[in-house]
């Protein structure tokens, strides 16, 4: 179980939006306001209402203001507790308008969010007062069966390309909620349940389109702007909006063998322990991963395993044989599934209503000591839901040298969270300073961290550090492709002075 059994979304899109037209709202007859709005660097500005129309019927999709239909949706993310109102929402429907977007940005000098799926953690795909550009209508997927490749447009959810790529017999590894945005989960890295089997979802990019802060529209691969196709494989969204991705995909059958085996809040220590004997030794065809939850409202706890077996059925029960020593569940739903119906499993139409705070970092190992401060720190609150979780690294994912991408990584066996969630209109002071507290027991076992899941109030000086020996060599290429630091929402390396 993921933090998907905790924050649930609204956004389950239709696969391919390219045959529809929008009307630029503001292309109705009227004159357009003066809007106040800030700068990247934080000072007020005034955007004249004649350049706000002039960019509204530049564009093939639409330009959204305060008010009106759609802006509300856009803005928020699927934490609510992000409440912010950027002075204008650009929806592309193609590539000529992000460039657009983009290059009035940058001449005004806006404060510039970019939003794929809303699951930002730091909530970087919404501002105040500046630009958010929105993809949810640049979605589609198109399967090249003969080059075993996957062309996916920038704003698409990982859900299509589940869909549309095992239809053809194929997969490619992204992450684990199927309405999770394929730009951010990918530009951060990208864990998932193939991830052990096949590599990271940066691992299997063939190439990027990439609009940049120049407004530029420009390629990205292993022959062609190689320094960039560097850089994006784990530098976050510091070098612009990516409008299309190209993936590898492997072949792989429908049915695996997927499910969670879940104890009782007392066996919370041996379903830890289980993981820390065999996450190292397991094939890389098994992804599993334990989580301990105590509810709000003093209902009862529990420890549960989460497991997706992707080889062959009938060394299952082999395989999973380390894992059914712990005991006897109180419910185990591990059977034969379908990949894409795995995907979908934690999805759920979603009520915006709950506020949640995750501090995270990377673990090499698991020792006893980390076990039991885990446990013995672990405290409820009637108020909240507070749990701990992790993601399973290792595989494929750690055989890639620190420096072939940005993500350096590469040593992790598992990302370990601590989460609190809490009714959404109450203070979430305490509760941040709850998990704040029982973080700071556990931080002293982590190295690095996952920027997908950067806290809010990650430093600069952690950002840099959490890049390694990587930060230096992207600092240069920022200065290339963003002197002006226009991306800068995101896990940012700031260009050279």
């Amino acid at each position: 179980m993921q933090r998907r059994e905790f924050v649930r979304s609204a956004v389950l899109a239709a696969a391919t939006l390219s045959t529809l037209r929008f009307v630029p709202v503001l292309a109705r007859s009227g004159p357009t306001s003066d809007i106040p709005a800030v700068t990247a660097d934080g000072r007020a500005v005034t955007l004249r209402g004649v350049e706000i129309r002039e960019l509204a019927q530049a564009l093939k999709g639409q330009l959204l203001l305060r008010g009106d239909d759609g802006y509300d949706e856009a803005r928020l993310l699927l934490n609510p507790s992000f409440d912010k109102y950027p002075a204008l929402v650009v929806q592309p429907t193609h590539v000529a308008d992000v460039q657009n977007a983009v290059n009035f940005a940058r001449e005004h000098n806006l404060l510039l969010a970019v939003k794929c799926g809303g699951h930002s953690h730091s909530g970087q795909s919404t501002c105040d007062r500046g630009m958010q550009i929105d993809l949810k209508h640049l979605r589609g997927v198109t399967i090249d069966p003969t080059a075993k490749l996957v062309s996916v447009k920038g704003g698409s959810l990982l859900g299509q390309v589940d869909r549309e790529s095992m239809a053809m017999g194929r997969v490619t590894p992204l992450g684990t909620v199927s309405h999770t945005g394929v730009g951010g989960l990918t530009l951060g890295g990208g864990f998932g349940r193939m991830a052990r089997r096949y590599g990271m979802a940066i691992d299997n990019l063939n190439s990027m389109d990439v609009v940049t802060a120049d407004g530029q529209l420009r390629h990205a691969s292993s022959s062609e702007n190689p320094d960039l196709f560097w850089g994006l494989r784990g530098g976050s969204g510091n070098f612009g909006v990516v409008t299309n991705f190209e993936f590898k995909l492997h072949p792989m059958q429908r049915q695996v063998i997927a499910g969670k085996l879940i104890f009782p809040i007392e066996k919370a220590r041996d379903v830890l322990s289980v993981f820390a004997d065999y996450a190292q030794a397991a094939p890389d065809d098994l992804y599993f991963d334990p989580t301990v939850v105590l509810p709000p409202g003093g209902a009862p706890g529990v420890a549960q395993m989460e497991v997706c077996y992707s080889g062959a059925a009938k060394n299952a029960e082999r395989v999973l044989a380390p894992i059914r020593k712990i005991g006897s569940p109180m419910s185990d739903t591990i059977k034969a599934m379908d990949y894409v119906e795995v995907q979908r499993s934690g999805d759920m139409v979603d009520a915006r209503m709950l506020g949640t705070y995750i501090k995270g970092g990377f673990i090499a190992t698991m020792p006893a000591e980390l076990i039991a401060a885990l446990v013995e720190g672990l405290k409820g609150d009637p108020r909240r839901t507070t749990a701990v979780f992790f993601q399973h690294c290792g595989g494929a994912c750690g055989r890639v040298p620190e420096d072939a991408t940005a993500f350096a990584n590469r040593y992790a066996l598992a990302n370990m969270m601590v989460l609190s969630g809490w009714r959404h209109g109450d203070d979430p002071s305490e509760h941040i300073d709850a998990t704040r507290r029982y973080w700071s027991t556990l931080e002293k076992f982590t190295r690095g961290f996952y920027v997908n899941d950067m806290a809010r109030e990650a430093t600069a000086q952690d950002i840099n550090a959490n890049y390694r020996g990587n930060y230096t060599r992207l600092v240069e290429l920022k200065t290339k492709y963003d002197p002006s630091n226009l991306f800068r929402l995101n896990a940012n390396v700031q260009p050279r002075a």
